[in-house]
């Protein structure tokens, strides 16, 4: 038969035999042990009641700071995955953007549609026929469109600062013109546009 463990107090002070100091309850947690004695039915001071009273101290500091750690990894973990979430939602948007814009030059099938259902403007694909064969108001639209990006008095820069063409000189592939690096170029598809608007009046008349 195993023989039962000594009492509490039958046993040295581990403190004491460890060459450690005595620590003593707080005010608060003696008028606890006392509390739980007189519940018990036991006398005070004993020796049980401040043992658990000093045990209670202890889990309650621990499970604090374990409660503390997890808030905190809780809270990394929620600010880790939302940064990924905006990360991803910007990169779907960014994706998006660049599927509407076709890399020649004005805007994609998808972009129209896109430009339709912020904007409620129907756009049209550019009109890329020769001259003699487009109707009068495709040379009104092209007309008005050459005019519109390359008459205008200050045009916006053509080139970027790596010589390559702009989204604005990218236009003119959309509407089956070369794509202008200069002003000089520019103004002459203004030109162009001119004659086409001066074809559909005369047509318009006839």
């Amino acid at each position: 038969m195993a023989r039962s463990p000594r009492v509490p107090w039958k046993r040295p002070n581990p403190r004491k035999r460890a060459g450690k100091a005595s620590k003593h309850l707080s005010p608060a947690k003696k008028a606890a042990a006392k509390a739980s004695a007189r519940r018990a039915g036991r006398r005070y001071p004993n020796l049980v009641d401040n043992m658990r009273m000093a045990a209670k101290t202890k889990k309650t500091k621990t499970s604090g700071r374990k409660r503390a750690a997890y808030k905190k990894r809780k809270t990394a973990s929620k600010r880790t995955a939302s940064k990924r979430k905006t990360a991803k939602t910007s990169l779907r948007k960014r994706a998006a953007k660049a599927r509407e814009k076709d890399p020649r030059g004005g805007l994609t099938a998808a972009g129209r549609k896109a430009f339709a259902e912020k904007q409620g403007a129907h756009l049209k694909p550019g009109v890329t026929k020769k001259e003699s064969e487009m109707t009068p108001q495709e040379m009104r639209r092209k007309g008005s469109w050459a005019v519109r990006f390359y008459g205008r008095k200050q045009l916006p820069p053509l080139v970027d600062d790596h010589g390559r063409p702009t989204r604005h000189a990218l236009s003119a592939h959309a509407w089956g013109e070369p794509v202008p690096r200069t002003v000089a170029a520019a103004r002459r598809i203004a030109a162009k546009g001119k004659r086409l608007l001066q074809r559909y009046k005369r047509a318009k008349k006839a």
